[in-house]
């Protein structure tokens, strides 16, 4: 592997950085709000309660099965036989390693940030399922490692392309998917509307280091350029 001079090294880093950046910061703010109980997190309680009282009919079956895919059950399972078919058809098996460790670390992330916040779930009351969810409340899992698939994939999708209409494409995709799962964990009553706030600027921090290393990876002599520009 070529080792980058310092210079080219930063210039291939500092997009990464500056997303992971922005997602540290988000969450930083959010956290400070849930404890000083001010701002986004005087809507945290309004929001769950209506959601709570207008619940039912064919839109609660449709949020359990969005949080049944994106849940640390079937989430994984879909990841491995989605990663292994795509490397098996297009070889690129970079992409593949780069969006299976990202998922990797939203996992560890998620746990790590649940434990060490180990904010209150809502009251039981409100949850679709009572007993279904045991956790931490913040950051929101299930929006974590969902925004952080469909990002991932987005990025990685324009890599390969090197398109900035399939970019554009990806990456509302990616938004509208992130928004659905986070609604419906809000939805369901499993999380507060911070928690999965919280949880999409987490997953700009995994983000920031999958671009990283995908850029450093492409600033090698041997590969192609990387560039955001």
């Amino acid at each position: 592997m070529t080792r980058l001079p310092n210079r080219q090294l930063w210039h291939a880093i500092w997009p990464g950085l500056a997303v992971t950046a922005v997602g540290i910061a988000g969450y930083a703010v959010l956290l400070d709000w849930v404890k000083e109980q001010e701002w986004l997190w005087a809507a945290d309680d309004p929001i769950l309660t209506w959601f709570h009282d207008r619940r039912g009919g064919v839109l609660t079956d449709v949020m359990v099965f969005v949080s049944w895919v994106f849940g640390p059950v079937v989430l994984p399972v879909l990841v491995a036989v989605g990663a292994a078919v795509w490397g098996w058809r297009t070889k690129q098996w970079f992409n593949v390693a780069v969006l299976v460790g990202a998922m990797l670390l939203a996992a560890l992330l998620a746990v790590v940030l649940k434990y060490a916040v180990n904010r209150p779930r809502p009251p039981e009351e409100f949850w679709q399922e009572p007993g279904g969810v045991s956790m931490a409340s913040f950051p929101s899992g299930h929006t974590l490692c969902a925004a952080t698939l469909v990002l991932v994939t987005a990025f990685l999708a324009w890599r390969t392309e090197r398109s900035k209409k399939v970019f554009l494409w990806w990456l509302v995709g990616s938004l509208a998917v992130a928004a659905v799962v986070a609604l419906s964990r809000l939805y369901l009553g499993y999380h507060y509307l911070t928690d999965v706030t919280a949880g999409f600027f987490a997953a700009l921090m995994v983000l920031g280091v999958a671009v990283a290393v995908v850029r450093v990876w492409d600033a090698r002599d041997d590969h192609p350029p990387a560039s955001l520009a």
